[in-house]
Parts: C-alpha cells; structure tokens; sequence
C-alpha cells in the first residue's frame, strides 16, 4: 500500500518540483546556522516532500559505525546515541554495499537491526540511499521510512539519491560545520574524551583500534542441510576457542573472571540459542543471516529494558555472536597474534566483550577505552582480573584517534587523554608510581581488621545480583553480601523462574557464601526494569509507578512463591530479607504478614525451618522520614538506598546529566536527612546499613560514619580505599566535628570534610 499523496505537485510534474525541492536545499546549506541545525531542518524538509513519516541521516565515523545524527519521525532522544556498527541492519547493509536498500517490510529482512531508543518498531518500509563522494567514498546513509509497507517506486529513489548528492558535497566542502568527522576533530591536536572508570588503573601507551564487525551480506541459501552443517561446525570450533581461553595462565585461577567465562560458556551451549539459529536456517536463511536474525530477536526482546546490569548482558550476548560470525567467515577469532602490539598498547574500541579482549597479548595491553561499555560489563570484569585500566562510555574517542597515537587512560577520573602535551605525560608518569604504591597497601590491608582509631569496628560488605559476583566476597577480604539484586535472576530468564529453579539458586548463593551473612532484596521490578514474561502496564513516570513492593502486594503469588524459594534454600540457615520501596509502614506489615504465614505453612508441612529471618526494609523514600519511631520497632533491621533516597529528596535524576549537579551528597541536607534516620535506629535499637554509591566513596563514607553509620555495602573494588580510610579515623572526635559543621555550615560540607581528612591524616 501507498500513503496517499493528495495533491502532491510530484505527480503532475515531478522534474520542476524537484528542482524546486533542490533549490530550497541549497538554500538550507547557506543558511547562518551551525551543522547541526541544518541536518535537522534538512530531514523536515526532505520527510515533508517525500510523504514520509521518518526521515533520518547517519554519518559514517572512523570506525565504519553509523551514527544518528538528525532525525524527523524517530524519538529525538535517539540522536547521538544510536550507533549501526559496520555493515549492521538495513542502514550499515546500505553503507557497506554503497547502493540503495528499498524494504516494504523492513522488519522481517533478515539483516533488520532493532534499536528499541528510536521507536521505530511502528514502521515497516524503509528506503536508504549512500551519501557518497564521487560514488565511492561512502560518508553516511539517508533514510526514509513509513508505517504502511510499500515499495518505493523508482521516483523515490531518485529524489532520495538526488538529496544524498547535495548533502554529500556539502558534507566534503565543510559547508555543514559540527558534522563532518574530518572537519571537526584535528588529528594533530590534544582531546581530553571523559568516560567511566570501568576498571580502575593508570596507563600510558599507544592507540591500538579492535574491529571486530564482520558484515553478513548472503543472506539466502537453498540447501538448508548444508548452512545446519556450517553452523554447527562453527559452533563447535566456538567452544573449543573459550574452552583453550579457560585454561589459560591468567584465566585458571579462581575469581570472578573465571566465573564470567564460565557463565559465557554456558550461554555458548545453550541449546536454545543453537536451536533458534537452525529455525532461521530453515526459513531459507544462510548460516550467518540465521546468526545475525536471533542476534537481532535477542536485542529485541532484552533492549528495551533500562537496567544498566542487564543490557550489559545483552553486549554480551552480541559479542559472542559477533564471534560466532568471525569463525563462519573463517576469520581467527584471535586478533592480537595478527598484529605485532606495541609494548604499552592501549585498545581503543566500539565496543568489546570478554573474549576479544582476551584474543590479544595481555602482557602488551595497559589499558582500555571502549565508547558504549559499563563498569557491570564482563569485558570490564575480565579488564579488572586482567590489571588494564579501562574507561567505558568514552563517547566520541573512535573519531578522534588514530592507530599508533599517545594516550593516556585514568581509570581513576575517567578521563582519556589523546595526544597528550608533554607536561601532562609527565605529571601522570609520577601519578603512575604513586598508585602502585596505593595497589600494593590495599592488598596488604585485605585481611585487616576495620577498626577505626578509637576502636570501632565497620561493616564492609559488597553488593551482588548473580553467582559470578560470588568469588568477590572472598577476593575483596568483604564481610558478607549487603545487598543481593534477586531481581537479576528474573531479568535474564526468558520465562518467570519456577520455585524450584529458585530455590537451588538461593541455595547456591548460600553455600557459596559459607559463614558471611546475605541481605537478600526481594523482586524490585517494574518501572525501567520490565520483565518480557509480565504484562505491564505503559506508564509516564515509571520510576514513580507501580514497582517492587507495589507490585509484589498487588501480586501476592509472585511475592509468596519468591519467599518460599528463599526459606527452603536457606535450609537451617539465618536469612535476611528485604523489602525494597517501602513508603509506609502500613506495606511493611503487609508484607511481613505474607512472609509470616509462609514461615507457618512451612512449618506445618514439616520442612526445616530457617534458624531465624530477619525482615528489614531498604530506606529509600523520603516519606519514611516521618514514620521513623513507628517503622524502627516493627523492623529487624534498615539499610539506606542512599542513590534513590537522595534523588526523590532532591528531585533530580542521578543518571540525567543535565540536573545530577542540582544536589551533592554531602550537602548538609542531605546528611541531615541520613543522620535522622541513623538516630531513629540508635534510639529504637536497629541496626542500620548503607549500601548506595556514598557507601563506596572514601570521603562520602568518612561523613556517615561521623553522623553515625557503621556498616556499609558497595562494589568489590572500593572496599580496600574505604577500609583505609576507616584505619585513619577517630569516630568521636569526626563526630564532633561534623556536629559543629551541620549546625553551621550552609551547602556542601565536601571541601571542609576534604580539609579535615587531611589535616588528621585520613586517606580518602
């Protein structure tokens, strides 16, 4: 079906109105405006001739990626943060084969790529055209898309092309500031990219770029036995790669590395994945399209969720299809052994998963920067085992590095020097061997004993959600587990986990765990963390909808059968239970009611019953506050989300850059509402954790301790720099101190608490 044109002057004389269409582009181009306004009144214009509901421009970068640059008809939102890795869907399918792309069903094509940020789920054709230099130089792709499937007639394609042409000569001459690559960054000059530590080090070294893309381009085949064929023996040599990878030196030992490569393992033999692929085979695909299709069905169904955790995962998963498709290629999947590496190599990557990263020489590599990584990615777990510095989120680094330039990595700061001044190599020379020194103090200190100066003894425990964070309680010399994410077993599952399934897996988490306590945090779904097997309802504001303890008491059965998992795994052992969202006292005796009766029923059944439970609540709502002596007596015990409490006092997002600077954690309101919560628990005898990001910051950490706080959570890593500040501190005399600031101090108490730090010797 065609959308209707109406009157379009198109259909009574199509010549004159596209040269009219012409003009008024080139008019755009001189336009007094920056770059990007004139990609963003060019894909109006061009949406608006063609009666088409989307149109979208993606310039190539130094990579080969496709980045969305402008766009009418997607979500805005998705400009700059929706990449097509080379040759990648239907528009690095375009870019790679610099000719025109026209898909009445663009969804169903087996190289159909879904990007769940740009809503473009909605709509069916598509029609993309290379922006080209001369009919080679591929330096973008234009699209256009609409909701009805239709096939673009040959018009189509020529207006489009025509347009490609236009913003082509434009892009080359430099007439569109701000867009072009080449004109925008110099490759002579000093960057400074800002990213997230991902794993914490220093390095200074030379650029080395991965690639690792491998562009599916046969996509049908008619000997369906033979592609099965192909795919299995891929499949095996796939297995044998990560099994040679397991025993190697620096992966044998046990830890948390080892575990991540035992989980990517055993997604490699999942015989549902092997299936999947063999059914796409069989729908008359090739071997490397049916790949490609579940690769695309996966991030389909796992992308839209926010979870910064889970679309780690969903990385994870690509990757290891990625490799799947290097070994169908026959391509070696080792990338380091093909390239002499330099001495000091610093890979500079796209993005990267954990066995790339180990195809290298890992006695050259001294650090990592890769543009869309978090610090839960199993790329940046391998880094930490691995001792390389590694920064993630660097957006914008591929375009401004080459092969072979200096650079410098501070997985401290996040930040990613590129062809730095020599003032500057030499200032992080000397920062290089002042934290060696660091390194080796706080492996000395894994096994000492968190006293403070006057003798009081600190909880330092760590957060986790999965049995590959187990190994880390050991590792990082950590009291137990302050906060275990149940949720994340749920979240990777493709159907609601069965009370059996549960049950061996709590069990595990238990004895792997030994004598060191758990705080286990029931289901907290809902809002950004939908479950695919749960109907939801679209809500406006999820994090402030129907979530966690909501839902959990509207669905008591989900919330039963999640207790009765936990007592039947904790056998004869204590468990602790908390109760996530909590903003009144009245939901928690709904829920320790529910937990009461399934202790009974337990019990009548005759199975063993825990030796106690204790039920505690995550004190995460501001509403809270003032149930504090009514909520304090019914509670065994309290831990403070500070991250979520902090954000709902200050009404500001934590993850929006635009208002995360609205409120510092350390500002006397915010640890006034802290300490009226650790003075309720003192006067009603409750005992009070913290396990937000302050928990993990030495200076944040030092300031709870002075209102009161004596027991943390937080990541494996941070816990040897707060364990040394806790050596270094006098809880009374930093109690009094932060008395005499709270009553007279206004704004952030950071920098004074920095000075005090110093002026007592307290590392932080």
């Amino acid at each position: 079906m065609h959308k209707q044109r109406g009157q379009d002057p198109r259909v009574a004389s199509p010549e004159p109105a596209l040269r009219i269409f012409m003009r008024r582009l080139r008019q755009i181009m001189a336009e007094p405006s920056d770059g990007q306004a004139r990609l963003d009144t060019i894909v109006r214009q061009v949406a608006g001739h063609m009666v088409a509901d989307v149109c979208s421009i993606y310039l190539k970068r130094q990579d080969g990626s496709l980045e969305l640059f402008a766009t009418e008809g997607l979500n805005p939102a998705a400009k700059h943060i929706t990449f097509m890795m080379r040759g990648e869907g239907l528009v690095g399918l375009c870019a790679h084969l610099a000719q025109p792309v026209n898909e009445p069903d663009a969804q169903n094509h087996p190289s159909f790529s879904y990007r769940p940020e740009t809503g473009e789920e909605i709509y069916h054709s598509l029609l993309a055209v290379p922006v080209s230099r001369g009919g080679s130089d591929v330096l973008g792709v234009l699209v256009v898309q609409n909701r009805t499937e239709r096939l673009y007639s040959d018009d189509d394609v020529e207006v489009l092309e025509t347009t490609a042409m236009v913003l082509a000569e434009h892009l080359v001459s430099g007439d569109v500031a701000g867009v072009n690559s080449a004109a925008e960054f110099s490759r002579s000059r000093s960057h400074v990219v800002r990213g997230q530590p991902i794993a914490d080090g220093l390095a200074l070294g030379h650029v080395v770029i991965h690639e690792s893309r491998i562009v599916v381009t046969e996509l049908r085949s008619e000997q369906p036995a033979v592609e099965i064929e192909r795919l299995e023996t891929a499949v095996a040599e796939l297995k044998a790669t990560l099994d040679e990878l397991l025993e190697q030196n620096d992966m044998a030992a046990a830890g948390e590395h080892r575990e991540v490569f035992e989980a990517y393992r055993m997604f490699a033999n999942d015989r549902g994945w092997l299936r999947r692929m063999k059914e796409a085979i069989q729908q008359g695909l090739t071997a490397e399209a049916g790949v490609a299709r579940v690769q695309n069905d996966t991030r389909a169904r796992m992308g839209a969720h926010k979870d910064t955790y889970l679309r780690e995962r969903l990385k994870d998963l690509d990757e290891l299809s990625d490799r799947l498709l290097r070994v169908l290629a026959g391509r070696k999947t080792g990338n380091g052994g093909a390239k002499a590496l330099p001495a000091d190599t610093v890979l500079v990557a796209r993005t990267m998963g954990p066995a790339d990263l180990l195809d290298y020489d890992r006695t050259r590599i001294k650090g990592l920067v890769i543009e869309d990584s978090g610090g839960q990615s199993h790329v940046a777990i391998v880094a930490k085992a691995l001792g390389i510095a590694a920064v993630g989120q660097a957006r914008g680094v591929m375009e401004r590095v080459d092969s072979g330039d200096p650079i410098i990595v501070d997985a401290e700061t996040g930040d990613v020097h590129i062809r730095p001044s020599s003032e500057i190599i030499a200032s992080y020379a000397d920062k290089a061997r002042f934290r060696a020194r660091k390194r080796r103090k706080y492996k000395l200190l894994k096994s000492v004993p968190p006293l403070t100066l006057d003798g009081q003894r600190i909880g330092l425990s760590i957060n986790a959600g999965l049995l590959v964070d187990m190994p880390q309680i050991e590792a990082a010399g950590a009291d137990g587990i302050g906060l275990f994410r149940t949720e994340l077993q749920f979240m990777v599952a493709q159907a609601l986990p069965r009370m059996e399934r549960q049950t061996q897996f709590y069990r595990e988490v238990m004895d792997l765990a030994g004598d060191r306590p758990i705080t286990f945090r029931t289901l907290d779904v809902g809002g950004d963390k939908a479950l695919p097997y749960l109907r939801h309802p679209a809500e406006e504001n999820p994090a402030l909808g129907w979530r966690a303890i909501r839902m959990a008491l509207d669905r008591p059965g989900l919330l039963r059968t999640q207790i009765r998992a936990l007592l039947r795994g904790a056998g004869a052992r204590e468990l602790r239970v908390m109760l996530p969202l909590i903003t009144a006292v009245s939901e928690f005796d709904a829920a320790r009611a529910l937990i009461d009766r399934e202790l009974e029923l337990l019990d009548r059944r005759g199975g063993p019953l825990p030796k106690r439970v204790h039920v505690g609540v995550m004190f995460e709502v501001p509403s809270l506050l003032y149930q504090l002596d009514a909520l304090m007596p019914r509670v065994d015990f309290v831990s403070v989300g500070s991250n979520d409490l902090l954000q709902y006092l200050f009404a500001a997002d934590r993850n929006n850059e635009r208002v995360a600077s609205r409120y510092d954690r350390l500002s006397v309101v915010a640890l006034r509402a802290l300490k009226s919560v650790a003075d309720a628990a003192g006067r009603h005898r409750t005992p009070i954790s913290l396990c937000g990001e302050m928990a993990g910051s030495p200076v944040d950490a030092m300031a709870l301790i002075g209102i009161g706080y004596r027991s943390f959570s937080m990541a494996p890593s941070n816990i040897g720099p707060v364990k040394s500040m806790v050596l270094g501190v006098d809880t009374a005399d930093l109690a009094a101190h932060m008395a005499v600031m709270m009553a007279t101090a206004e704004g952030s108490l950071r920098e004074p608490l920095k000075a005090y730090a110093a002026a007592h010797n307290v590392e932080v």
